[in-house]
């Protein structure tokens, strides 16, 4: 059996993590690169960095950051925002990166998703879905939740899946933040609709929630940012927590 995986998620603007609320109201949460050692050193089963302001203000993801939170982990790390060639996937990974993580870029271009795969194969390359439920419709969103598109995340996500992506990061933009609960009906759905691994993404408070994302949700990883950076949930008890639940994870 596949063990479940603790994510934690560093949203990087002006080289501060940061973290808000459905995507806005960002406060400053620390360091990145030591807030990385320290989710390494805590049991963290991998790392999600994320340049949020980097494709709004049409830049490339830091690289200079990128190093540098390279040589301080030793767990997979997956590093996204503003990627949207071969060329900048080649500079990420020679930087340290393990993964990638498109979004915007995708949805504009998703041949892209193709030469990724094929270049790097589909391990490397993350999807990431930013969806809102919307009269009852989830519909995918770019640029930091900021435009809204026509597309259906789970039309979205089958089409990812067909053109290589290795797996598929969703966050739901109506829980971001909130602390109220991952949103487990959409990942279900997910789940039964494709075949690659699935990161459940917005609205993690509380150890239940977690539980809650694997056992109702069937997510195969699960990503947190603020209940991590300030304190309120700790890697290693949470972990402990979800194999007395019988949810399977590496201590």
């Amino acid at each position: 059996m596949l063990t479940k995986r603790i994510i934690p998620c560093l949203d990087i603007k002006n080289g501060r993590t940061v973290k808000g609320v459905n995507f806005v109201d960002l406060r400053d949460a620390g360091d990145p690169v030591e807030l990385a050692k320290q989710y390494a050193n805590l049991g963290a089963d991998e790392l999600v960095f994320l340049d949020i302001s980097a494709t709004l203000e049409g830049r490339k993801t830091m690289y200079d950051m990128v190093l540098k939170v390279a040589e301080q982990v030793n767990i997979p790390f997956t590093v996204g925002g503003g990627i949207s060639s071969i060329e900048d996937v080649d500079d990420l990974l020679h930087c340290g990166a393990d993964k990638i993580s498109i979004n915007s870029s995708a949805v504009k271009r998703p041949e892209l998703i193709n030469e990724l795969s094929q270049k790097f194969g589909s391990q490397c390359v993350v999807v990431a879905i930013d969806a809102k439920q919307i009269d009852g419709k989830w519909m995918v969103h770019l640029a930091g939740g900021t435009i809204p598109t026509d597309l259906n995340l789970f039309d979205w996500a089958k089409e990812v899946e067909q053109r290589g992506a290795g797996e598929i990061l969703f966050t739901s933009m109506n829980n971001d933040g909130t602390k109220a609960g991952f949103a487990n009906d959409a990942l279900t759905k997910l789940s039964e609709i494709v075949n690659i691994p699935i990161i459940a993404s917005g609205g993690a408070g509380s150890t239940q929630h977690f539980i809650d994302a694997f056992e109702r949700g069937n997510a195969d990883a699960a990503l947190a940012a603020s209940v991590f950076h300030f304190g309120e949930i700790d890697i290693l008890d949470l972990k402990k927590d979800l194999r007395n639940n019988n949810i399977e994870v590496r201590l």
